[in-house]
């Protein structure tokens, strides 16, 4: 998926389109601004910033699940993330992690960070949640209920 695509789901969800996974959900949450050192030199991410989530399945069935970091505005323009991952977790009703699918971590820099998780059925109800990462530290959890 380019920008563009992941920018579509930031749209969306600002339309309106998250929350319980029945059949298909898509969320977003702004990664705030934070610093993180680069080799030696310190690297700014300014507001502007947002991690998206999308999933779609039926029940405990996930079909497909993808979540993403993109940028508006001036962050466009100057914000790139080194050393990033996207993990995906998966808890139980009673918020219990149960399950987490590590992403693998990119040492390379990139404007819009994107992963895409297999098809799967979960265990148990509870939440899915994408969680972003850059150089180890987390900085930003965007979560989905999964109900009967």
């Amino acid at each position: 998926m380019t920008a563009g695509g992941t920018a579509l789901i930031v749209g969306l969800a600002a339309l309106g389109a998250g929350g319980a996974a029945y059949a298909s959900a898509t969320g977003t949450t702004a990664v705030g601004t934070f610093d993180y050192d680069l080799r030696g030199a310190s690297v700014k991410v300014p507001v502007g910033c947002f991690l998206t989530h999308s999933i779609d399945g039926s029940g405990k069935r996930i079909s497909r699940q993808l979540a993403g970091v993109d940028c508006a505005g001036l962050a466009v323009t100057f914000t790139k993330f080194c050393n990033w991952r996207i993990d995906f977790s998966y808890a139980d009703t009673d918020n219990r992690t149960y399950k987490v699918s590590r992403g693998k971590t990119h040492a390379e820099c990139k404007a819009n960070p994107l992963r895409n998780n297999s098809a799967q059925t979960l265990p148990k109800y509870g939440k899915a949640c994408a969680r972003f990462y850059v150089n180890g530290r987390l900085r930003a959890v965007q979560c989905h209920f999964i109900t009967k």
